[in-house]
């Protein structure tokens, strides 16, 4: 991207919480954060200082299938980038005091998500869904798996997963390729191949009904069903058909649950997509006393889009946001580099803008339709309600999508 003065690079590895067992649930995200508390050469705020001169901005994240370390810098500033991003990945000091101080750090982290509850039942929701599988364990893990981690299980971990097969280098900017291949080899070119490939089993989803009791001032309702993989057929057919239904402003849940009736401030759908599963998840929050009205809403707007074909101009409308939405993350460095590595993780290969254009414009109001019919079956709706909702009852027929 020439047209920029910065570069995002990140290092990508093709782990994330899925690939723990139930005892060292957590362990992934502990390890992103240990790699920030110093290696063999510089302390966590010599790192912190580099990047702060320059005016840098590092970070990193854990999900369910991949972790990501990176960076965005002046252009000029490439080398330095990629030295600090290399030592950080392939140095870690591994303290035991820095360890001890780090698990108060995650524990507390965890009991924010139990602070946040637009979070929280989306937690319990993917518990529930995806019962007795890594993909519905929380990427934190729990206080009892957090605390049984030290610096021998947490180096063995990290000796194990942070290999060259499990690692991808992306990078976008104003930078030319062969002068980033250069300093990739440099950096990273005596890595070790070792550790053991992951073997992934597919979940297979229990739609459950969860309420759980909270003392808050609002309810926050989550209804879910299983979607597509990554990689399958039909994705831009179920990119659309989120868009439409709670992916904008103007989609339908939007427009009917809090614009006509002031029932919610949050209504919105989302799509996850994994390996080898999916979920279509439809969250709102809204005034306790209104939870059945909400949930009666969505089951109605999902029974409602399987029924008939969407008129052309919502098709349209739809085509143009997602696109739209596209393009503008697109002029964003950090967000072509997660692009581009997400790409590399899932396909093995790069779409092209256009190529991705055309995937979403060539979908039809029969598709859409067709995708409704076959994610929005019979008895397929899992539900999730937390709040002050002591006594709810909801009944299986009144998520049944026929």
């Amino acid at each position: 991207m020439t047209q920029v003065r910065s570069i995002s690079i990140g290092v990508w590895l093709t782990r994330g919480s899925r690939h723990e067992t139930a005892e060292r649930g957590g362990i992934a995200h502990f390890v992103e954060h240990m790699l920030f508390k110093g290696t063999a050469t510089r302390s966590a705020e010599d790192i912190a200082q580099a990047i702060d001169s320059i005016g840098g901005q590092l970070d990193a994240f854990t999900a369910k299938e991949y972790a990501s370390y990176y960076i965005k810098v002046l252009d000029e500033h490439l080398p330095l980038a990629m030295d600090i991003l290399s030592d950080i990945v392939r140095n870690p000091a591994f303290s035991p005091a820095d360890v001890e101080r780090e698990k108060k750090v995650v524990v507390e982290e965890i009991k924010m998500v139990e602070d946040t509850p637009d979070d929280l039942v989306h937690e319990i929701f993917t518990q529930g869904f995806w019962e007795n599988h890594p993909l519905g364990r929380p990427i934190l893990g729990t206080k009892e798996t957090v605390e049984s981690f030290d610096a021998d299980l947490l180096r063995a971990y990290f000796t194990n997963v942070y290999t060259p097969r499990n690692l991808i280098v992306s990078a976008v900017g104003n930078l030319e390729h062969d002068r980033v291949r250069e300093l990739v080899a440099e950096r990273f070119g005596s890595l070790a191949s070792a550790g053991d490939p992951s073997g992934d089993q597919a979940p297979t989803v229990a739609p459950k009904i969860v309420i759980r009791n909270k003392e808050l001032e609002q309810s926050h309702v989550c209804l879910g069903a299983s979607s597509y993989p990554q990689n399958h057929d039909d994705r831009y057919s179920s990119y659309v058909l989120n868009t439409l239904l709670g992916g904008s402003m103007s989609s339908r849940l939007f427009q009917n649950v809090r614009e006509k009736r002031g029932l919610a401030y949050a209504v919105f759908s989302g799509l996850s997509a994994y390996r080898d599963a999916g979920s279509f998840t439809v969250y709102a929050g809204c005034a306790n006393e209104a939870v059945g009205e909400v949930i009666d809403l969505v089951v109605e707007e999902l029974r409602r889009i399987k029924q008939a074909p969407v008129p052309e101009a919502e098709l349209q409308r739809s085509k143009d946001h997602l696109k739209g939405s596209l393009m503008l993350s697109l002029e964003n460095t950090a967000s072509r580099m997660s692009h581009l590595a997400r790409q590399e993780i899932y396909f093995d290969r790069q779409f092209g803008l256009d190529e991705t254009l055309q995937g979403i414009e060539r979908v039809t109001p029969t598709e859409v339709q067709r995708v409704a019919v076959d994610l929005f079956r019979h008895a397929s709706l899992a539900a999730t309600v937390l709040g002050n909702v002591n006594g709810l009852q909801i009944s299986r027929e009144r998520l049944h999508l026929d």
